[in-house]
């Protein structure tokens, strides 16, 4: 019997890391990739370690940059017939206004944000829809249903992100694969690293990573189509 399966964007720190180490727990192969190569070969040696009896496959990918994301897709496809998860988590936060960003800001964060999601999504589908199951996540945020000051063309690619995934739920519900849109206020990420804040001010990745397993691990008569996580005292 095969070990499900799972793939997850920017998944070396932060909130991609803690999402990884649930579905690891709970016996699932993956394969994930971010920026930086480095932290790709610490995350293996860590895994070999702490889960060695589960596959880890890794890529360095500039998610930005469609070509990455397209290899990457392919290279999943090389690796797996089937998926079983699929998690866009890899995305960008820069805030500003949008009457004084500089030029090239709004196109970078729907690079990041945006179609690295759709591109991934597009290439993944079809190892996943010959299944009649299967589960994609998108990490949204509240800046993908609320306009807040500085939120600039950040909460713009958030608002088309959470776009997406409303759309690809409807495409997706009679082929039998779940779309959830995983709605996050402030949680430590590397977005707010140095950032003078008490701890527990912000959501702590492993409880959104508990969250998002608990949405996963469910019968395949229900679907959580969109999930709200802020920080106990409120949004930021």
């Amino acid at each position: 019997m095969r070990n499900k399966t799972a793939v997850i964007t920017g998944a070396t720190k932060g909130l991609g890391r803690a999402i990884a180490e649930i579905f690891a727990r709970n016996g699932f192969d993956l394969c994930v990739c971010a920026r930086t190569e480095a932290d790709l070969n610490t995350m293996q040696r860590d895994w070999a370690a702490q889960f060695p009896g589960q596959k880890l496959y890794t890529m360095p990918v500039d998610v930005r940059k469609k070509p990455d994301v397209l290899a990457f897709g392919s290279f999943v496809c090389n690796t797996w017939p089937q998926l079983d998860v699929l998690i866009n988590n890899a995305g960008v936060f820069l805030p500003g206004k949008i009457s004084e960003e500089t030029e090239g800001v709004l196109e970078m964060q729907l690079e990041t944000n945006l179609y690295s999601a759709y591109h991934l999504t597009r290439v993944l589908l079809p190892i996943m829809i010959p299944q009649g199951r299967g589960h994609v996540f998108n990490m949204c945020s509240i800046a993908s249903f609320m306009a807040y000051p500085n939120g600039g063309s950040y909460s713009i690619s958030k608002f088309a992100l959470l776009g997406f995934s409303k759309v690809l739920r409807e495409e997706m519900k009679p082929k039998g694969l779940k779309v959830t849109s995983i709605i996050l206020g402030a949680a430590w990420s590397d977005s707010w690293a140095g950032v003078d804040l008490p701890y527990e001010r912000l959501m702590q990745s492993e409880d959104v990573a508990k969250a998002i397993w608990g949405c996963y691990d469910m019968s395949d008569s229900a679907v959580v189509e969109e999930l709200l996580l802020r920080p106990m005292l409120g949004d930021l």
